[in-house]
C-alpha cells in the first residue's frame, strides 16, 4: 500500500488522514504536495471553517521513512534537500493558512510527525499518546520546523534535552508545558478534535484568520510594531459584517450566525 493523504468532510471541517499504517504512517513527498493542494482548496471554500489532520489507525505519525532516507543517502543531496523542502513548503503552508488547523495525535508522532503537530495551531492527544524529536536516535538533526517551535515555547535547556536526547515524551507533560490543548481517552482525540472544531467554527472566520496571522507576527515584532497590527485588523474587524452580526446577538442575548 502506498502512502497518501485522504480528504474527508465532517460538517465543516476537512479531515487530513495520514495513511501509510505500513510504516506507521511515515511521511514522502507525495504526502506533503497532497497536504499542500488540500490546504489551498480548503482556504478558498467558504464550507470549510477548520481542518483536523490525524493519522490512520493507531498511529499519528512516524516521520521520514528511514528506508526512503537509507536510500536517499545515495543518491546527490539535492535529492533530500528537495525532499525537505516539500515538507517545509507544507509546514509553512499551515502556518499560513487562515482557518484553524488541529493535530489529533493517537499513539506516537515521532520525528517530523512531531513537528507536524507542533506546526498545528492546537493539539488533541490521547492520554497515553506519546512525542518524540528522535532525530538523534539516527544521528540526524531536526526539520519541519521542530527547533524553532520548541525554542519559541520551551527553556533553551528542556528543548536541549528532548532534542538531543531523543527520549518518549508523554502527551501529559506536553498538555502541562502547554504544548498540548486538550487530552482524550485513547481513540478518541479524533472526535475530541472535531469537537473542538464545531465550536470555532461557530466563530467568526475572518476574527479567527486575524488571530492566527497576530500571534504569527507577534513572535518577531516589537511591541510597537505589534500594537499598529493589532489597531489595524481590530478596525478591519469592526468593519466587517460578522462584527455587525456578533455585536447584535450579544446584546440582544442571541447566539451569532457568522458569514
Amino acid at each position: 500500500m502506498t502512502a497518501e493523504l485522504r480528504s474527508t468532510t465532517e460538517g465543516s471541517t476537512m479531515v487530513l488522514t495520514i495513511a501509510n499504517p505500513s510504516l506507521r504512517n511515515a511521511l514522502d513527498p507525495a504526502i506533503y504536495a497532497a497536504g499542500i493542494e488540500a490546504l489551498n482548496g480548503a482556504e478558498n471554500s467558504s464550507e470549510i471553517r477548520s481542518v483536523v489532520i490525524v493519522g490512520e489507525g493507531a498511529w499519528f505519525c512516524a516521520g521520514g521513512s528511514l528506508q526512503r532516507l537509507q536510500a536517499n543517502r545515495q543518491q546527490s543531496p539535492s535529492v533530500q534537500a528537495e525532499s525537505i523542502e516539500g515538507l517545509h513548503n507544507w509546514i509553512d503552508a499551515i502556518r499560513t493558512f487562515p482557518k484553524p488547523v488541529i493535530a489529533a495525535v493517537e499513539g506516537a508522532a515521532a520525528g517530523a510527525g512531531f513537528s507536524l503537530a507542533l506546526a498545528c495551531d492546537l493539539v488533541v492527544a490521547a492520554r497515553d499518546a506519546v512525542f518524540a524529536a528522535s532525530y538523534s536516535n539516527v544521528a540526524l538533526s531536526p526539520d519541519g520546523g521542530m527547533s524553532w517551535h520548541l525554542a519559541q515555547s520551551l527553556p533553551r535547556q528542556l528543548a536541549t534535552e528532548w532534542l538531543m536526547g531523543g527520549e518518549r515524551i508523554a502527551a501529559a507533560r506536553l498538555h502541562a508545558l502547554g504544548l498540548v490543548n486538550a487530552l482524550a481517552d485513547s481513540g478518541q482525540a479524533l472526535t475530541t478534535a472535531l469537537q473542538l472544531a464545531e465550536r470555532l467554527g461557530a466563530r467568526a472566520p475572518n476574527a479567527l484568520a486575524s488571530i492566527k496571522e497576530l500571534l504569527n507576527e507577534a513572535r518577531g515584532a516589537t511591541l510597537s510594531a505589534q500594537l499598529s497590527q493589532e489597531r489595524d485588523h481590530f478596525v478591519r474587524n469592526l468593519h466587517h459584517a460578522n462584527a455587525g452580526i456578533g455585536i447584535a446577538a450579544f446584546l440582544a442575548k442571541e447566539t451569532p450566525r457568522y458569514e
